[in-house]
């Protein structure tokens, strides 16, 4: 039986374009504060491969995580949703 390996998706914002085939995309997140329990808001940037350069600053863009492509990219882009 085999089982196919998950591999993480997220859906973010893309931020910078200036890279050759790179795109930085940033997640953003609720999460509760641990002491007063009020929703706070968490980033994270990620920079993801995007071969084609379609990507532009403002877009919607689904990522999927990736065997390593450079120092820094670990994810590709999979769908560009607006």
């Amino acid at each position: 039986m085999a089982t196919e390996s998950r591999r993480k998706e997220y859906t973010g914002k893309v931020i910078s374009n200036k890279m050759d085939k790179t795109v930085v995309v940033e997640i953003e997140r609720k999460i509760p504060h641990p002491l007063y329990g009020k929703r706070i808001k968490r980033r994270k940037k990620f920079y993801a491969h995007d071969p084609e350069n379609k990507c532009q600053i403002g877009d919607i863009v689904k990522i999927r995580e990736t065997r390593p492509l450079s120092k820094l990219k670990r994810f590709e882009v999979i769908e560009i949703q607006s």
